[in-house]
């Protein structure tokens, strides 16, 4: 018996999809370190341009991975947060920085305190 007699396509596939695209992962861990909103995906990416970002809120609406909250009295105040598919890549997320970090040349305590950064944010 093979897997792909029972899957249409390969499951890692499909996550690999879901977050391959550019700024995604980036995002994904923006919302996991707190921050919601427009400009807040932006502070650190001076190459992210709005149209990208908002492609990008969209795509991931669409794919199920985050929420578009808008304020009932402030139409202009929108939020993004995560939902349960998109929290289940935490802990994804969190092995995939284990990984970077331990194979670079950082000291002990910077790799403890990414590490450290990461676990309390994602898992």
């Amino acid at each position: 018996m093979t897997l792909t007699k029972h899957v249409k396509s390969c499951p890692l596939d499909l996550v690999v999809k879901l977050i391959n695209k550019k700024w995604v992962i980036h995002i994904i861990r923006d919302l996991f370190f707190g921050k919601s909103r427009f400009h807040e995906f932006k502070e650190d990416k001076p190459d992210l341009s709005n149209k990208v970002l908002s492609n990008c809120l969209k795509d991931m609406e669409k794919n199920g991975l985050i929420h578009r909250i808008v304020d009932k009295c402030d139409k202009r105040n929108v939020r993004y947060k995560l939902t349960e598919k998109g929290k289940s890549l935490n802990k994804i997320l969190y092995e995939i920085a284990v990984v970077s970090v331990d194979g670079e040349t950082y000291s002990d305590k910077i790799k403890d305190d990414v590490k450290t950064s990461f676990r309390e944010k994602l898992l």
